[in-house]
């Protein structure tokens, strides 16, 4: 059985797992990793533009953003080197084309979004999706890609361009 996951990162981040096509969640920790399975379906959510340690900065970068959308290719997590002795854990993802969406057109819709506290589980960096909350995402992604101006101009738009992927999102549901 395929599984939905939401991956919480800045979208700066996201960018880079994009044009490289992997994903890498948790500051690139195995674990969390060794959960996604080929074939499952990867929604990135990005609270912040840009990665920042201090609670002060992201204040001033908020996004709130689903940002990318892909499904998980063949094979498991691997360790990369990206230099001054940080060794990540990835793992490649078929990215598919679609616009970024604010969380706010969606909010109603989704059930994990429910409740008093939901943002404190976003800390985990990994979250389980329902089929209903993947798909609702997917079909937000896909139709906003579809309107000719976007209120992320500055993402790189060569990423995000649907394809005909958006098809199992929609019949998964």
């Amino acid at each position: 059985m395929k599984r939905n996951w939401l991956v919480i990162a800045a979208a700066e981040h996201v960018a880079i797992g994009l044009s490289g096509g992997f994903v890498q969640v948790c500051h690139g920790k195995h674990t969390p990793l060794r959960r996604i399975q080929p074939g499952d379906r990867v929604v990135c959510y990005s609270p912040n533009r840009r990665y920042s340690a201090s609670h002060a900065s992201r204040a001033k970068d908020r996004l709130q953003a689903f940002t990318a959308l892909g499904t998980v290719s063949d094979g498991g997590p691997y360790r990369t080197d990206m230099g001054a002795g940080f060794h990540p854990y990835r793992r490649d993802v078929a990215w598919h084309e679609a616009e970024p969406t604010p969380l706010a057109a969606l909010q109603g819709a989704l059930s994990f979004v429910q409740g008093k506290n939901w943002g404190y589980r976003l800390r985990q960096g990994l979250l389980e999706l329902s089929d209903a909350d993947m798909t609702a995402i997917a079909e937000v992604m896909f139709r906003a890609w579809s309107t000719p101006v976007s209120p992320f101009d500055w993402l790189p738009e060569a990423v995000f361009r649907v394809t005909d992927a958006a098809v199992p999102y929609r019949q998964a549901a």
